[in-house]
């Protein structure tokens, strides 16, 4: 057995060296969140200037979409990185070790809100996680108080809530590849729907029911999957200041000047609010990094200390700058260990 193993992991060795040998790539490959994408631009432009190694090249293509590619395989014809605006899933875990990636250092960088926003000269209001359920889900509870599901009725914000303005509804969000869209699904649309005690307790009896129930988005116009483009869905906004977008909060920080974050449960997404815990609708951002890459691929070591410097990720860090609300101090000393020692996930 024992000769078996080690013949097995010989084989494995020679097989990622095999992958490297067949081409050489002098630069870092990175894929993923579209969220994560400035953060990471910026610290790859910092790092192209203060070292000898070359800027990074970085695609957005979405949370999911970056972990597939990441999980495709070892060797330079796969990327060194994916960036999340979520974490690993275990079947995607599952899925990188199938394919050989079986070494996975994962990198909390700090905190993102989740904005609901309109055009600066749209009206501001003031939702509930519920009322945001009821307005994009594709099936709802029966208004007349039974518990059956129903197509949704609901055409204009007033429906739902009479305080709510009469205005037609049409929420822009993004594709079912996106990390943004995942957090959003489980942090709105879930607690909305958890609302109704019949659908809470299918939580627990039927999850695939309840996932049903509670995840599936509105196909009748009401929700517009507006790709894995913040910019476009800005766009859109001023074109239509009646509607409404939902992306991350840096992505809301950075463009201030032409959208304003929606109210959620009588709080807005500022950089206090998401970082003391107060906004409802918070998640965590991370990358990822092939293991059996460091080493191999130029800079990635350098890249990794770039990246989770005091100056980047800290409290007073140009990322915090940018919008990304900053680590507590007792996670980023844990991070930042994880990553001088390249410590898998387990």
């Amino acid at each position: 057995m024992k000769k078996a193993a080690f013949a097995l992991a010989a084989l494995t060795a020679a097989s990622i060296g095999s992958a490297f040998a067949q081409a050489s790539r002098d630069y870092i490959s990175i894929v993923g969140s579209s969220t994560v994408y400035p953060f990471a631009t910026v610290v790859a432009e910092q790092f192209g200037k203060a070292t000898k190694f070359k800027t990074p090249k970085i695609e957005s293509t979405g949370s999911g979409g970056g972990i597939k590619l990441f999980c495709a395989g070892v060797g330079v014809q796969h990327p060194d990185i994916t960036n999340a605006s979520r974490a690993i899933k275990s079947t995607e875990v599952e899925q990188c070790a199938a394919n050989g990636v079986k070494e996975i250092v994962e990198v909390k960088i700090g905190y993102d809100g989740i904005s609901v926003a309109h055009a600066k000269t749209g009206n501001p209001v003031n939702v509930t996680r519920k009322e945001l359920y009821l307005a994009l889900a594709k099936d709802v509870p029966n208004p007349d108080g039974s518990e059956t599901m129903v197509p949704n009725p609901y055409k204009t914000w007033k429906d739902i809530n009479a305080a709510l303005p009469a205005t037609k509804i049409e929420v822009l969000g993004p594709p079912p590849t996106s990390g943004t869209r995942d957090a959003f699904v489980e942090l709105v649309m879930d607690t909305g729907c958890e609302e109704f005690p019949f659908l809470k307790a299918m939580a627990k009896t039927d999850k695939k029911a309840f996932k049903g129930a509670c995840q599936t988005m509105r196909e009748d116009g009401a929700f517009i999957e507006a790709g894995e483009n913040d910019n476009l869905i800005v766009q859109k906004l001023e074109a239509n200041p009646a509607a409404y977008g939902i992306f991350g909060f840096s992505f809301l920080d950075q463009n201030r000047d032409k959208v304003e974050g929606v109210s959620i449960e009588g709080v807005k997404p500022e950089f206090e609010t998401i970082a003391s815990g107060d906004y409802p609708v918070s998640r965590p951002l991370f990358f990822y990094v092939k293991k059996a890459h460091v080493g191999v691929i130029p800079g990635m070591k350098e890249y990794l200390a770039e990246f989770t410097s005091e100056k980047s990720m800290g409290q007073e860090g140009y990322l915090a700058e940018r919008g990304l609300i900053p680590l507590p101090a007792e996670e980023y000393a844990a991070v930042k260990n994880a990553v001088m020692n390249l410590t898998p996930m387990k």
